[in-house]
């Protein structure tokens, strides 16, 4: 008997130990469910052409049995879409609807605009230069004419336009900074001084340019106004762009040294030669990708200019040597590197633009043509 009460006893206990192992699996794995609704983490979006951003489609409940969503726009040559990342393809609006596989719906309206393009530069007014931007074509003066002022650097930043350039002050050239027309003084005006390039991170603005310190011209780096110089006046030097990655600050230029002007790069003042001074060379844009860095250029191969491209130090040349030819800008996207700068076809200079070393000319050499700088997207 005793042993009977035992065994039932057990059975009992395996049972209701199934049925509570049943019971919280049960609790914490519902069933599957039919989706009840979609949601999108936005629901409006403006983009302007040729950009893209990927929205996110949610399911709920969370047990739904089946989560996939298909993607469609309404104006497919407005804004297209794919596995929720939406591109901006023409200036417009385009509804992107996800849709759930039982017929549940979520939609994101997306506004198209035109890109906005800056430029700066100068334009005579009769006596003198006027340092300018251009916004989709329509200038704003940054100096009022009384003397020449040139810029030569934009930088847009949020909602703020950056440009550098210098102004004369009736005996000396005084680089400055302007903020949305704002000017600000780098120099005092006692030696003639130039702005070559702005670049903006963050809240902190770095100018590059060069000062003459009263016998040579030395490279400078400004930060928020605050000036560090990279040569120490021995030689003189420039500054040609500047560039920031992270809480490293680079600049490209050259300075004199003994015979010929040495391209160089310096990475927060310290400096890289990029040649060895044998023949005239000039560095003329920096740009970081990583922890590469590339700088465009040229260096005279003792008879004439070759345009050049350098990554880590190590040049590469984008022309024979045959015709003078200068590089003035690159551009890193991705694997690709873009340099902008021109060459001689024996009459003429034709501009012209560098993917991976291979030349595309930009003018058919009729009449002078230089390009200065080039930007992907």
């Amino acid at each position: 008997m005793t042993k009977k009460v035992t065994k039932f006893m057990a059975n009992m206990l395996l049972v209701a130990a199934i049925a509570a192992v049943a019971a919280s699996c049960g609790k914490d794995d519902p069933a599957p469910a039919q989706a009840t609704g979609v949601t999108l983490n936005k629901t409006t979006l403006s983009l302007v052409v040729g950009e893209n951003e990927t929205l996110t489609a949610t399911v709920t409940p969370d047990n739904a049995a089946d989560k996939t969503v298909t993607w469609t726009s309404n104006a497919t040559s407005i804004a297209t879409v794919a596995n929720g990342t939406v591109t901006a393809v023409a200036v417009g609006t385009a509804t992107i609807t996800a849709t759930s596989a039982n017929g549940k719906k979520a939609t994101c309206a997306v506004t198209v605009l035109t890109p906005d393009v800056y430029v700066a530069g100068y334009e005579r007014n009769g006596n003198y230069f006027v340092a300018k931007v251009w916004k989709n074509g329509a200038a704003t003066a940054l100096t009022d004419g009384t003397n020449s002022a040139y810029a030569y650097s934009v930088y847009v930043s949020g909602s703020d336009v950056y440009a550098a350039g210098y102004e004369d002050n009736g005996n000396k050239s005084v680089a400055k900074v302007w903020k949305n027309g704002l000017a600000t003084a780098l120099t005092d005006g006692t030696n003639d001084a130039l702005a070559y390039s702005v670049y903006v991170s963050g809240s902190d603005v770095y100018v590059a340019g060069r000062e003459d310190s009263g016998n040579k011209n030395v490279a400078k780096v400004w930060k928020n106004g605050l000036a560090t110089a990279l040569t120490d006046g021995t030689h003189t030097a420039y500054a040609n762009s500047v560039y920031v990655s992270g809480d490293d600050v680079y600049v490209a230029g050259y300075e004199y040294s003994v015979t010929n002007y040495v391209a160089k790069v310096w990475k927060n003042g310290v400096a890289t030669a990029l040649t060895d001074g044998t023949n005239y060379a000039d560095a003329r844009s920096v740009f970081v990708l990583g922890s590469d860095v590339y700088v465009a250029g040229y260096e005279s191969n003792g008879n004439k200019d070759v345009a050049k491209v350098w990554k880590n130090g190590v040049a590469t040349a984008l022309t024979d040597g045959i015709n003078n030819a200068l590089a003035y800008s690159v551009f890193v996207s991705g694997s690709d590197v873009y340099v902008a700068g021109y060459e001689r076809n024996g009459n003429y200079f034709v501009a012209k633009v560098w993917k991976n070393g291979v030349a595309t000319a930009l003018t058919d050499g009729t009449n002078d043509a230089g390009a200065r700088s080039i930007f992907v997207k």
